[in-house]
C-alpha cells in the first residue's frame, strides 16, 4: 500500500501574482526544464494541460466563455507533438493529456489515428512507458465550437446542455471501437435520444419538448426526440491497426455515471479527477468503478483515478519553519485570487477560501500532514506546483522539497 505521485504541468501564459507573463518560447522552456526534473526526481507521470485556440481571441465573441481571462488558457495544442519531444528527453516518466478534447481538433476519429500513431512509434523502441490520454469534451465550448460542436436547429439550442454531453458519448464510443481496432459506420453507433430523464428538471424538458413539437411539426408533444447523429460517416478503419495497445491508458475526464459505465463496455477506461470534486462523489466513483471497469484492465484500483491537487509548499532556505508556512499561504493567496480573477472578474473571498481548501500549504511536515488527512493511502495525487507562478526554478526546488521531504515523510506515516 503506497501513495503514488505525479505532476501537473499547466503551460499557462496568464500573468502571474508578480505580474510576469513570458513569451511562448520561454513559457515552454520552463515546461522542459520542469518535466526533466520531475522525471529525475521519480514522479510517475507528467499530465500536460490541453487547449485549443486563443482565449485572448475568444473574448471579442458574442458569447466569450472566459471574457477576463488574461493571456493564455495554455499553449498546449498538439498533446502528440508534445508528448513525443517529451519522451525523447525523458527516461522513467510517463506522459499523459489532461485532458484531451476529442470534440476538438478533428474529432474523435482524427484523435484516435493520432493515438495509433504515436503508440505505434512508441512501440519501435525498447522503452516500455505508456501514453496516458486523458480526454472529455472539453471545459470550454468555443475550443469545439469551429469544428462544428454547436447547436443545428431550435430544438437543439434548447436542449445544448444536455445535448453537447450526449455528443460526448457518441464522441466517446467512436474513438473506443476504432482504438479497438474495429472497421464502423456511423449507423453502427448508438442512437442519441432524448427524453425526460436526461433533463435536470420539468420545466428544461417540456420546453424542448414544445421547441421540437413547432419545429418538426408534430401533433403533440414528444416523449422521445430523435437527433440526427453529430458525426455520420460511411465504413471506416484508422491507421496504423497493429500498434502496440499495452501502451496506451485511457482515463474519462467526466463524472457522469452513464458515460463511465459506456466507456466501459469498449476498453478499460480510467477516470480523471480534480481535487474540487466532492468527498461522496469520490467514493461513488470508486464503487462503481469496482463495478463497471472493464475486465481487460483487471481489478479496479484507487490509482485508477489520479487527483488533482494545488501544492504552495515552502522549504526556502534561510527561513524558519513557521517563515516557511506563513511564506506558503502568502503564495498561495496570492496565487488563487489571480486565478478567479482570471477566470470571472471578480475576487470573491469565499471562493479563494474554498480553493484553499482544496490545496496543500505550507512547510514540508504541514503539506504532508494535510495530504495524510484528505487523501487516502492508495490515492494518486497530480501535484500541480505552477499554479500562477513563472518562476521556473522556484517551481523546480517545490517539486524537489516535495519529493526529498514530503513524499518521505507520508511514506513513513503510511507504512
Amino acid at each position: 500500500m503506497t501513495m503514488e505521485f505525479d505532476v501537473f504541468l499547466s503551460i499557462s501564459q496568464t500573468p502571474d501574482a508578480a505580474g510576469t507573463m513570458p513569451d511562448e518560447a520561454t513559457m515552454l522552456r520552463n515546461y522542459f526544464d520542469q518535466v526533466e526534473a520531475a522525471d529525475r526526481l521519480g514522479y510517475g507521470v507528467a499530465w500536460i494541460a490541453q487547449a485549443h485556440l486563443s482565449t485572448m481571441v475568444q473574448k471579442t465573441n458574442l458569447n466569450p466563455v472566459v471574457p477576463h481571462f488574461p493571456g493564455e488558457i495554455g499553449l498546449c495544442t498538439d498533446f502528440f507533438q508534445l508528448a513525443g519531444a517529451t519522451f525523447t528527453r525523458t527516461e522513467r516518466i510517463e506522459i499523459g493529456s489532461a485532458v484531451l478534447s476529442i470534440l476538438a481538433n478533428g474529432g474523435p476519429i482524427a484523435t484516435a489515428e493520432r493515438i495509433g500513431n504515436l503508440c505505434q512509434l512508441r512501440g519501435l523502441s525498447n522503452d516500455k512507458r505508456r501514453v496516458h490520454i486523458g480526454f472529455s469534451a472539453g471545459r470550454f465550448e468555443f475550443m469545439a465550437r469551429p469544428y462544428g460542436v454547436l447547436p443545428r436547429d431550435p430544438v437543439e439550442a434548447a436542449a445544448w446542455p444536455v445535448l453537447r454531453s450526449r455528443i460526448f458519448k457518441e464522441a466517446t464510443e467512436i474513438m473506443l471501437r476504432l482504438l479497438r481496432g474495429e472497421a464502423i459506420s456511423s449507423d453502427d453507433i448508438e442512437a442519441t435520444v432524448l427524453v425526460h430523464d436526461d433533463f435536470r428538471n420539468d420545466d428544461d424538458w417540456q420546453n424542448v419538448q414544445k421547441i421540437a413539437k413547432e419545429e418538426y411539426d408534430l401533433p403533440t408533444l414528444p416523449d422521445s426526440i430523435p437527433i440526427a447523429r453529430r458525426y455520420a460517416f460511411e465504413t471506416l478503419k484508422t491507421i496504423p491497426s497493429d500498434w502496440p495497445r499495452d501502451r496506451l491508458n485511457l482515463v474519462l475526464g467526466s463524472h457522469d455515471p452513464v458515460t463511465q459505465t459506456f466507456a466501459n463496455q469498449f476498453m478499460p477506461v480510467q477516470v480523471f479527477n480534480l481535487s474540487i470534486t466532492p468527498a461522496d462523489i469520490i467514493d461513488a466513483t470508486h464503487e462503481r468503478m469496482s463495478e463497471f471497469y472493464h475486465a481487460d484492465g483487471g481489478p479496479w484500483q484507487r490509482r485508477m483515478m489520479p487527483r488533482t491537487v494545488m501544492v504552495f509548499l515552502n522549504e526556502e532556505p534561510n527561513l524558519t519553519p513557521e517563515e516557511r508556512s506563513q511564506a506558503a499561504r502568502e503564495e498561495a493567496d496570492s496565487a488563487l485570487r489571480c486565478y478567479w480573477a482570471a477566470l470571472d472578474g471578480t475576487i470573491d473571498p469565499t471562493k479563494v477560501e474554498r480553493a484553499t481548501d482544496n490545496a496543500v500549504i505550507g512547510n514540508a511536515e504541514e503539506v504532508a500532514a494535510q495530504i495524510l488527512e484528505r487523501f487516502h493511502p492508495e490515492d494518486r495525487l497530480m501535484c500541480w506546483f505552477d499554479f500562477f507562478n513563472h518562476d521556473s526554478p522556484r517551481v523546480v526546488r517545490s517539486m524537489e522539497a516535495f519529493m526529498e521531504k514530503v513524499q518521505p515523510l507520508i511514506e513513513e506515516a503510511i507504512k
